[in-house]
């Protein structure tokens, strides 16, 4: 198992600089191609959209000024990816030092389902956090790629860690999305300096042992921590909190919660970890 591909949905927001530098640092770290993946508005669907509200046709000046506008975004969110693969001693060009070398890729149309049909072809999708939605544990493009891509999904607070994937924590309650979550993980917690499975309870299927021996099998010293439940405190709180006590610069955890298709993915756990973390969040459904 290895991560040889990772996708980087940079938008241009104030979501975007947060999750380039992130994978960034994982792609080099991991030895992964990273490709920068920018999504334009579709001015023809927006002039649709706008003309049905209006209910009169929209000026063609003002469509040009959406393209003109989505052209110049484009091209400055690609200077920015390409400064962040520089920064972080990479290249755009393959040379024998950079054999696998960051590459930029732009389409058009609506982005929560572009960005999830393209990470079906990578290994993982790195999203960033937009500051003006972070009360807000959930946002179409995380839900959309999370659902319809299949593949797990490294979440990017808006700043970057100065490290990512040295101390691992791994949240662990023995469900089918805690065993995707840590297998997809793998190729990171086997170059980890650290890593602490957290069980949040006395759940009798977050029985740890069987999870420390499947990660030895790999190579994969890890040790086990046991948070007893608070009243009053969300196991989500307490994972997260258990994490930054062991200064862990990544969290793994599934995507679990209640039945809604939406709770599914941000109930529970997930949403309190996904709403308050400052932390890198690695998620999978």
């Amino acid at each position: 198992m290895a991560l040889r591909t990772i996708l980087v949905a940079a938008s241009g927001g104030s979501a975007s600089d947060g999750a380039v530098e992130t994978a960034c640092r994982l792609a080099k770290r991991v030895g992964a191609h990273l490709e920068g993946f920018h999504v334009k508005v579709d001015p023809t669907q927006i002039a649709m959209l706008a003309a049905d509200g209006l209910g009169m046709p929209v000026a063609g000046d003002w469509i040009d000024r959406l393209i003109e506008d989505a052209d110049k975004l484009a091209e400055t969110t690609k200077g920015k990816f390409a400064a962040a693969v520089e920064r972080n001693g990479m290249s755009m060009k393959a040379t024998p030092q950079a054999p696998a070398p960051a590459s930029w890729h732009v389409e058009i149309g609506y982005a929560p389902v572009l960005v999830a049909r393209r990470a079906r072809f990578f290994d993982l999708a790195v999203l960033g956090r937009s500051e003006r939605v972070v009360d807000r544990p959930h946002s179409d493009t995380i839900e959309e790629t999370l659902v319809l891509s299949g593949r797990p999904v490294l979440l990017a607070p808006a700043k970057p860690p100065t490290a990512i994937g040295h101390r691992v924590a791994l949240g662990w309650n023995g469900s089918a999305e805690a065993v995707h979550v840590m297998s997809a993980a793998l190729p990171i917690l086997e170059k980890a300096d650290a890593v602490s499975a957290i069980t949040v309870g006395d759940d009798a299927e977050a029985d740890p042992l069987p999870l420390l021996e499947y990660l030895l099998a790999h190579g994969i010293s890890a040790k086990h921590r046991r948070v007893l439940p608070v009243r009053g405190v969300g196991p989500g709180e307490q994972l997260l909190a258990e994490a930054r006590d062991l200064d862990s610069d990544l969290l793994v955890m599934g995507a679990y919660g209640h039945r809604r298709w939406r709770e599914l993915l941000f109930g529970g756990a997930t949403r309190e970890i996904v709403g308050t973390s400052l932390l890198p969040v690695l998620l999978a459904h």
